[in-house]
């Protein structure tokens, strides 16, 4: 019952989003719209087909994405404060992409695998570093020291761009669904989904790990291949959203929490939830970075931030007080 209204309520905001915006769009009008549209209607077509669209079912996939994988990491380190930034997979990018933008001609062609690389680097330091020490403690601290690096690198590149670039640094690092479009949902949809798809597999492994590792290791799971094949997903689908969104916090840390706390730990349940909460949740934020301060567009990550931030401060002090 949940995951249905899940998916409906999913259904009811990709169909807002799509008709909201600088443009409006009549609900009414939007099957006519899809099929065929009257010369008069040639402007809401266009918006309609080659943006609004594009950018929804694009927040949609996004938003599963991070949602899913946030849950992987939290199942992973068995802390419900876990999130794919935490071993270093967002700050890689976003070093990846600040170096791209501070020392090439820019563009998203080279932004985008320079992030991408700069994600897997990131994983795959952190992974090595943090398997000389036993669990997960030595992961943990190989993120916490990655993540520093990157942000001192970061640091140094912003203070030797330009104003150009310093702008182009601050809107990248703010995220934004913006360049959304038909050709990037192909390229991206399908190894997202693909990715997400093997993730709900594994909600066995997911709830062995919640037992303890110890426990884990009796019930036959060999925990070192398991942890590296949960790490390199969640690089592989978040690295390449990474690259093309920019910084989006908060749902991979609000979303599967949110999620834990109505339907419960197992994860055969809160792994498809996540994904079809996580995509509610991005799909929302972009509407309202949208129609906020029409004409002009908020950066998503300010308003997941915004949102998300205060949220998860509610929700910690509500378990708290319960607790």
């Amino acid at each position: 019952m949940a995951l249905a209204l899940l998916g409906a309520a999913v259904a009811v905001a990709a169909l807002a989003a799509s008709s909201s915006g600088a443009v409006q769009i009549p609900l009414r009008d939007m099957p006519r719209l899809l099929w065929a549209a009257a010369p008069d209607d040639a402007l809401w077509r266009n918006v309609l087909i080659d943006i609004r669209l594009p950018r929804v079912l694009f927040a949609l996939v996004a938003g599963a994405a991070l949602a899913i994988s946030g849950a992987a990491m939290q199942a992973l380190f068995r802390n419900p404060l876990a999130e794919p930034g935490l071993i270093g997979i967002s700050a890689g990018g976003s070093l990846g992409a600040v170096a791209a933008i501070v020392l090439t001609s820019g563009g998203f062609w080279i932004l985008a695998p320079a992030a991408f690389a700069g994600s897997l680097i990131a994983t795959f330091c952190a992974y090595t570093l943090g398997r000389r020490v036993p669990g997960m403690a030595g992961l943990l601290l190989a993120g916490i020291a990655i993540n520093a690096v990157a942000g001192a690198m970061i640091g140094l590149f912003t203070f030797v761009a330009n104003d150009a670039q310093l702008r182009d640094l601050t809107f990248w690092t703010m995220g934004s669904l913006a360049g959304a479009n038909w050709p990037l949902l192909a390229f991206l949809g399908p190894w997202v989904l693909l990715l997400s798809w093997w993730l709900m597999r594994q909600w066995r492994v997911m709830n062995a790990l919640l037992l303890g590792e110890r426990e884990a290791q009796h019930l036959g799971y060999a925990l070192k291949r398991v942890r590296a094949q949960l790490v390199l997903a969640c690089a592989l689908i978040v690295g390449p959203l990474v690259a093309a969104t920019g910084g989006i916090g908060f749902v991979g840390l609000v979303v599967p929490h949110l999620v834990r706390m109505t339907l419960g730990a197992n994860h055969r349940w809160l792994l498809p939830a996540c994904v079809l909460g996580g995509a509610l949740a991005l799909t929302l934020a972009d509407w309202l970075a949208r129609v906020a301060v029409v004409p002009a567009e908020l950066p998503i990550g300010l308003v997941t931030s915004l949102v998300g931030g205060p949220f998860f401060l509610w929700l910690l002090a509500r378990g708290r007080r319960h607790g």
